[in-house]
């Protein structure tokens, strides 16, 4: 178990440094924005150090990722995901398991999709569908919902 913690502290760490990179800052840059140490930073880059979740955020708000884009890389949404799809006394799939949307399924098992994707994918599906949106609106012409299609009855 604590390899693959490690590896997802190094791949975390290589992630955050090549997106620091193609967003041309510097270390000492990104410790400014952050409001976090230099040396914190390059220890987590190094896969030295498992950031805490305000760390996280600090770093993904610098680096206009989001935060669930850096959670999922740190393998906290997948830790949290796996805790909840089996049940710990029988080992079968859990209630919470079964009401995953399977809208949400396909996207996570896609390979066409970069994590970042499936990521911005999720969010905006998970905040059209979530309980209190309202539904879309309908396209520029369409009837409104009831209205026959020409207008009359």
């Amino acid at each position: 178990m604590a390899d693959k913690w490690e590896a997802r502290r190094e791949a975390l760490g290589a992630f955050i440094r090549e997106q620091r990179q193609q967003a041309r800052l510097s270390l000492r840059q990104l410790a400014e924005m952050t409001s976090l140490s230099n040396p914190y930073l390059s220890q987590v880059e190094r896969g030295l150090h498992q950031p805490s979740i305000r760390a996280l955020k600090a770093i993904s708000d610098a680096l206009n990722l989001s935060a669930e884009t850096l959670l999922a890389q740190a393998g906290l949404i997948d830790a949290i995901a796996d805790r909840g799809a089996t049940d710990t006394a029988t080992g079968k799939p859990s209630a919470d398991a079964a009401q995953v949307p399977e809208t949400e399924r396909a996207i996570s098992a896609d390979p066409r999709l970069s994590e970042d994707q499936k990521a911005a994918l999720l969010t905006v599906y998970r905040s059209m569908v979530s309980p209190g949106a309202s539904p879309a609106p309908a396209p520029p012409g369409a009837p409104a919902p009831g209205a026959s299609p020409s207008g009359s009855i």
